[in-house]
């Protein structure tokens, strides 16, 4: 059952606190009238008089500085609970809050449905990062890597990538991280709207390859409920990452996260076929323009010589248009692969690029969105297994 603890000398929110769980959610809430929290988790887990603690909800009316302070500690000692802070943040602030180990950020005039369903995000984000912290078996299952290539730049794999996490990130809150492998000219981190503190570079190091919990410490949370590992600041340090320390980079992100999102440099450097060979599916873009759809069609011929395709494939068709005189049979013929996910030519995608906020993240309406949806779906347990369902039936018949 969902249990709720709130610290606020606010009776006000702590009745719409209430009723929101009284509308449908499991658990029950106990309160702490006061605006002075705890030094430590263990100071406030004396004080319980319940089993399991899984959203803690912080103010309204508690000092913003001392909340950060405690949700950085939960982070650390207790890193599967959700804290919400109910304050209203200057959007500037917001990156700091969940750098903090902030989960989500309320507002103090929340009515009760919008609490209700912030409560519900909390307690789904907390059963999914409880099966991430829940210790490795030998043999068990690894996360998804899901590598994004394209031969040719320009074709806006990078805007992919990110709305790929992003989408992703609605499916399996904090249990999806993206990985900028365009080590030199990488642009997850605008695409993003991030500044990381740490990069790829950070991430490669002696101690974090042998401690995940220290490979974790490098991680950048976005608002969006995922991770993020943005490329080297100075496009020098990428001649001091090797392609074994990609390889393993990943092979330990696969171990602690559902889905790892690769965005990788055009063309097929060796640090990308590291990549690819530690993927699970790949995502192959192309424009609608004759360059792009040769290019993708001798790389995967190249591929397939060296036996280094993954068991899935999804060719995307970016940025499609009618009007390019080229149609969607003309690519499946020249690639030699039919066409899965076809994204048309969107302003509202340009848009979101230059601001750094993914589409997906946005809520946008545009056609554009509705192609991104199904590309993300196809990485969704239900869609997988109704099409491994469907492969076994043509295989057997």
């Amino acid at each position: 059952m969902s249990r709720f603890v709130l610290i606020t000398p606010s009776t006000d929110f702590d009745q719409r606190l209430r009723q929101a769980v009284a509308g449908g959610l499991p658990g029950s809430v106990q309160t702490f009238f006061t605006s002075i929290l705890p030094a430590d988790p263990a100071e406030l887990f004396g004080a319980l008089n319940q089993e399991q603690l899984e959203v803690l909800i912080l103010g309204p009316d508690v000092p913003v500085e001392d909340a950060l302070r405690l949700a950085t500690v939960f982070d650390v000692q207790l890193p599967e609970l959700s804290v919400i802070l109910v304050s209203e943040l200057d959007p500037a602030f917001v990156l700091q809050a969940m750098r903090s180990g902030i989960r989500d950020i309320m507002s103090p005039a929340a009515d009760v449905a919008q609490i209700r369903v912030m409560l519900e995000r909390a307690c789904q984000s907390f059963a999914s990062r409880q099966r991430t912290m829940e210790p490795k078996q030998s043999g068990s299952p690894k996360g998804l890597v899901i590598g994004v290539f394209s031969p040719k730049g320009g074709v806006g794999k990078t805007t992919i990538a990110t709305n790929i996490a992003v989408g992703l990130g609605k499916i399996a809150p904090m249990s999806v991280v993206i990985v900028d492998l365009d080590l030199q000219f990488g642009d997850v981190a605008s695409g993003l709207y991030l500044n990381p503190e740490h990069t790829v570079t950070d991430a490669v190091t002696p101690s974090a390859s042998q401690d995940s919990l220290v490979l974790k410490a490098f991680l950048t949370v976005h608002p969006a409920s995922i991770y993020a590992l943005c490329a080297p600041k100075d496009p020098v340090e990428a001649d001091e990452i090797s392609p074994q320390q990609v390889g393993r980079l990943l092979e330990q992100l696969a171990q602690e996260f559902q889905y790892v999102v690769v965005d990788t440099a055009p063309g097929l450097p060796e640090i990308g076929l590291a990549a690819l060979e530690q993927c699970s599916d790949a995502v192959w873009v192309t424009g609608m323009d004759v360059p792009s759809v040769r290019g993708l069609r001798s790389g995967l011929d190249i591929l397939r010589r060296l036996n280094l395709l993954p068991e899935t494939r999804h060719v995307v068709l970016n940025m499609a248009d009618s009007k390019s005189g080229l149609s969607v049979q003309d690519v499946e013929s020249t690639v030699g692969a039919p066409v899965d996910v076809s994204i048309p030519r969107s302003k509202a995608v340009a848009f979101s690029t230059n601001r750094g906020i993914p589409v997906l993240q946005d809520a946008v309406k545009d056609p554009a969105v509705k192609g991104l949806k199904q590309l993300v779906e196809r990485f969704n347990p239900t869609w997988r297994a109704k099409a491994q369902r469907k492969l076994h039936r043509r295989v057997v018949v």
